[in-house]
Formats: C-alpha cells, sequence, structure tokens
C-alpha cells in the first residue's frame, strides 16, 4: 500500500458523533425559534407604533408580525456576524499554540 508524504489524523467516533449532536441540536433550537415566529405571526395582526427617536425620525406603524419577523431578522444578523467573527480568531490562535 502506497505511504502518503503526510501524516492523515481521523477524528475518533465520539467526536464526529458530539459535531452530529451539536448540528441536530442547532437545527432543533432554529426550528423552534422559527415555530414561535410563526405563531406570534398570526397570532397578532394589530397594527402597533415603533418610535426610535434616534434613528427613526417619525413613528412607524405596522402589524406587530413585521417587527417580529424585522426583529427576528437583526437578531439572527447579528448572531452570524458575532460567530463569524469568533472562527477567525480561534484558529489564529490556535495555530500559534501548535
Amino acid at each position: 500500500m502506497n505511504q502518503l508524504p503526510f501524516p492523515i489524523r481521523l477524528p475518533n467516533l465520539t467526536q464526529r458523533q458530539l459535531m452530529n449532536f451539536k448540528l441536530l441540536l442547532r437545527t432543533i433550537l432554529l426550528v423552534l425559534i422559527l415555530l414561535l415566529l410563526v405563531i406570534m405571526g398570526m397570532n397578532n395582526r394589530q397594527t402597533v407604533s415603533l418610535s426610535l427617536p434616534p434613528i427613526l425620525p417619525n413613528t412607524q406603524k405596522m402589524p406587530a408580525a413585521i417587527m417580529y419577523f424585522a426583529f427576528f431578522a437583526v437578531g439572527v444578523l447579528s448572531g452570524t456576524l458575532l460567530v463569524a467573527g469568533k472562527k477567525g480568531g480561534a484558529s489564529s490562535k490556535s495555530k500559534a499554540q501548535k
């Protein structure tokens, strides 16, 4: 059998199972949050007003469901940016420690 010029390190089975469990848990959590968003949108059809004087000069009046969706979208985007920022810093630290 041919030998490779570089070592291959395969993760053991417990690491793979742990990563699959984490992925499953994150997926279930995201689905539950989306379900909560749908339930709020279906049950809150009344118009509400939003006042943010430093950012929005006028009071915004729209259905509550649209505001819930907007707040959720802002939260997802900011969470994505925070998680993406951690990956770059973590990889450079782990390389320096090796």
